[in-house]
């Protein structure tokens, strides 16, 4: 029975969740439109295949499972070569491995790890002209476009300033884990991240925290991953009305953190995790603004007044989306839950520091925060109304 076959369909085959989401984001950058699926087995990869046959696919060698030519071995049983195009990305470039792949039918077999510039001009020439490049208006809605850019996005922008502090870190003669951490600290996007490498990368314990990943990392996977992250499309928020926007959340979000590590600091608590919590907690936000880049580069139309609805029917979903697509530790999830709620499940003392975190920021100025202490989270963390009072809240 033949498979159905889509020509507005990529798949992407990796072991790696990392390096199938720079995939998914360089196929991404060069059609907007396009819709992309990541699977991390071999048996997951077959099983996307039979139930719709995609235009292209990108396969990792030593894929989990059943490795990337058992994979495409199967797949040539099913589907000619011309119905299926496949990009074999592999540790083994022998001149035997090379020739064993040859009856495959490969568009491209390249080594480990890969030249992007040289992928996305192959991968220019793959994929259909007609998904996603031109500039003219989409034919699907807003809300269409932002679910699917929901369900598989690259996260949020990076600062205008730590655009400077990654050249600088890259010229600099001494580079070391502290200097990255100072540098990268209030990036959430850079502190995500790593963090979900970090817990990628195969090693026993989780890491929560920027300057865990960095330990794990080292500095020179650290500043290849973040140079990576720096050079994608919608890094940078071309659009001012989205970058006016983007730079008020970060803010936000840096607010937030100072204070969830002030507060934990003085409980005797976690105080880098709520730092980090604080840091994330409106990552979605900042993911919508990406994706909304996105959306005008690829010819949609935005009017500035859209904004606060689309952040405030969108964000969650994206924050929800990243953290589980990004495999965020469970410790961390549930730190920034509390910043917007406690519900009737247990929950860690360092969630009560974000959820109180969050009640003084929305209090409003001139109210004391002494009010608070009568608070759920305050009162199980048995806050002294003096501390509230000189929480900083600025």
């Amino acid at each position: 029975m033949p498979i159905p076959v889509s020509a507005s369909f990529v798949l992407i085959a990796f072991s790696d969740s990392w390096r199938a989401d720079q995939l998914g984001q360089l196929v991404a950058s060069l059609r907007p439109r396009l819709r992309i699926l990541k699977v991390h087995d071999g048996y997951a990869a077959l099983a996307a295949c039979k139930r719709e046959l995609p235009r292209l696919l990108i396969v990792d060698g030593e894929l989990d499972g059943l490795d990337g030519r058992a994979v495409l071995r199967e797949l040539r049983r099913r589907a000619p070569r011309q119905q299926l195009a496949c990009i074999l990305i592999s540790e083994r470039m022998d001149r035997a491995s090379v020739r064993a792949a040859i009856p495959l039918g490969l568009a491209a077999y390249l080594g480990k790890p890969c030249d992007l510039e040289g992928l996305s001009r192959r991968l220019d020439r793959l994929l259909p002209p007609s998904v996603g490049r031109a500039i003219q208006a989409p034919t699907d809605t807003l809300a269409a476009f932002l679910e699917r850019m929901r369900q598989s996005n690259p996260g949020a922008p990076l600062l205008e300033s730590v655009q400077v502090a990654v050249g600088d870190s890259l010229s600099a003669a001494e580079r070391n884990l502290n200097v990255l951490e100072a540098r990268f600290s209030r990036d959430p996007q850079i502190t995500a991240r790593l963090i979900s490498v970090a817990n990628s990368a195969g090693q026993a314990g989780n890491c929560q925290t920027l300057a865990q990943a960095l330990q794990r990392l080292g500095v020179r996977l650290s500043l290849d991953l973040v140079l990576e992250m720096a050079v994608q499309g919608s890094a940078q928020l071309a659009d001012p009305d989205l970058a006016r926007q983007a730079a008020h959340v970060s803010k936000q979000a840096q607010r937030a953190a100072k204070l969830a590590g002030w507060l934990a600091r003085r409980l005797k608590l976690d105080a880098s995790l709520c730092y980090t919590a604080g840091l994330l907690h409106n990552l979605g936000e900042l993911a919508v603004l990406r994706s909304l880049q996105n959306w005008l580069d690829s010819g949609g139309e935005l009017g500035v007044e859209e904004l606060p609805t689309l952040l405030r029917t969108h964000a969650a979903g994206f924050g929800s989306s990243l953290r589980i697509q990004w495999r965020l530790p469970l410790g961390l999830r549930q730190a920034i839950a509390g910043y917007y709620g406690l519900g009737a499940e247990v929950f860690t003392r360092e969630a009560l520091v974000l959820n109180l975190t969050g009640l003084l920021l929305a209090l409003p100025a001139d109210a004391s925060a002494q009010s608070l202490a009568a608070e759920r989270s305050a009162r199980l963390l048995r806050v002294d109304p003096q501390l509230l009072i000189g929480a900083p809240r600025d």
